[in-house]
């Protein structure tokens, strides 16, 4: 039985896994879209916008429990003075993903994770 079991493992240890999503985290920040595997993705969409929500608050304790995931500081710097204000009056729902189809090596769900734009009409 799979009861509180919440999370995709990913084939990976915790530790592994916690750095993989670091590291793409940290990547969706720095060019604001990339290219993974769909199970990846789904799991990167709320590690993202739990992070993106704290740069929304702004504060010094925002950045640095930030800081704790994101050990980059200029990416730190554009979440929170580049991409916190893009998204300061929206309520959620920070990211899109797109299915690209199978990859060709391996046959893999492929998708595009990317930050939604502003829309001001």
């Amino acid at each position: 039985m799979r009861h509180r079991k919440k999370g995709r493992n990913l084939s990976r240890s915790t530790s592994h896994r916690k750095a993989t999503l670091r590291n793409m985290a940290t990547n969706l920040f720095r060019h604001e879209r990339i290219e993974t595997t769909t199970a990846k993705a789904k799991e990167l969409r709320p590690y993202a916008e739990r992070l993106i929500t704290l740069a929304r608050r702004g504060d010094v304790h925002a950045r640095r429990l930030a800081a704790r995931r994101i050990q980059d500081r200029t990416v730190l710097g554009k979440l929170f003075d580049d991409i916190a204000p893009r998204f300061q009056d929206r309520p959620g729902g920070y990211t899109r993903i797109l299915k690209l189809g199978n990859r060709k090596g391996d046959a893999a769900d492929m998708a595009l994770i990317e930050l939604v734009e502003r829309t001001d009409s």
